[in-house]
């Protein structure tokens, strides 16, 4: 993978096996625990075999020190040390020290000059990840990443500078601004997702991730049968697609893309 490209999604929970229950038939993900260094750390598998990140069930040490339930990015990079540095000579801020996991890689969890979280990761291997999917509709992949942002100037030339992205045009939503488009690197790289100023009527700031469902209604379904709560949503979008944003059992914001069938 190129540097600033989405390698892998990572869910922590309050309670890892709730979360497989409900994650699990939404996507048709398989979820296993390698138990990595003594953690609750769960590997999520969509159905055409591709690993697309994990789950990390929260300890009450991670919660005494703010860990809440959440759904993270980790964005590949050059140089995980190099990285840290620009992020913070840029207005970031590093969060979690940079550790290395054998046979994973390198990888540290820092912020935006806004305060949003990301990890930032080299990889130990070669392989490419499809956590991303951005060849062709992959359901159980995520499909779109969006920033919600209080500087939407600030962030812009924040996320282009460290990992060579790009706008791509934008659209207008009145009195809630511009939807401005993200592409991977400057020359030829994927739509890779948009950032937006946040509105009034959202509650937090940050990164959503849209996970690709084969079926919105039946999602919607699936979220209201299983203890989840659908927030807003669904809403057409200009591609034929559907999607909403909600909240899982465990508090979790999470967010879905799909078509009607």
């Amino acid at each position: 993978n190129k540097h600033g490209d989405f390698v892998w999604y990572e869910l922590m929970t309050s309670d890892a096996d709730a979360a497989t229950a409900f994650y699990g038939p939404l996507f048709g993900w398989k979820v296993s625990n390698p138990g990595q260094d003594g953690m609750d750390y769960r590997e999520i598998q969509a159905a055409d075999g591709n690993h697309i990140g994990g789950m990390l069930g929260l300890t009450k040490d991670m919660t005494d020190h703010g860990a809440m339930p959440g759904w993270i990015g980790y964005i590949s990079v050059d140089d995980v040390d190099t990285s840290i540095a620009s992020i913070k000579a840029d207005g970031g801020k590093l969060l979690m020290p940079p550790r290395d996991l054998e046979g994973v890689g390198r990888f540290a969890m820092v912020t935006d000059p806004q305060g949003m979280a990301f990890y930032v990761m080299k990889s130990a291997t070669d392989d490419t990840s499809k956590a991303f999917a951005d060849d062709i509709l992959r359901p159980g992949h995520c499909a779109w990443n969006e920033l919600i942002t209080s500087n939407q100037v600030g962030a812009m030339a924040f996320y282009t500078s460290q990992f060579g992205w790009a706008k791509d045009g934008e659209m207008d939503m009145g009195p809630m601004g511009k939807y401005e488009f993200l592409r991977a690197g400057k020359e030829g790289g994927s739509l890779i997702g948009a950032m937006m100023t946040k509105p009034p009527e959202i509650p937090v700031s940050g990164w959503n991730y849209y996970f690709r469902v084969a079926d919105i209604d039946l999602a919607v379904a699936h979220v209201a049968a299983s203890g989840g709560h659908v927030a807003n949503g669904p809403h057409e979008v200009p591609d034929g697609d559907w999607t909403l944003t909600g909240i899982d059992p465990q508090g979790a914001h999470f967010a879905l893309v799909g078509q009607k069938i």
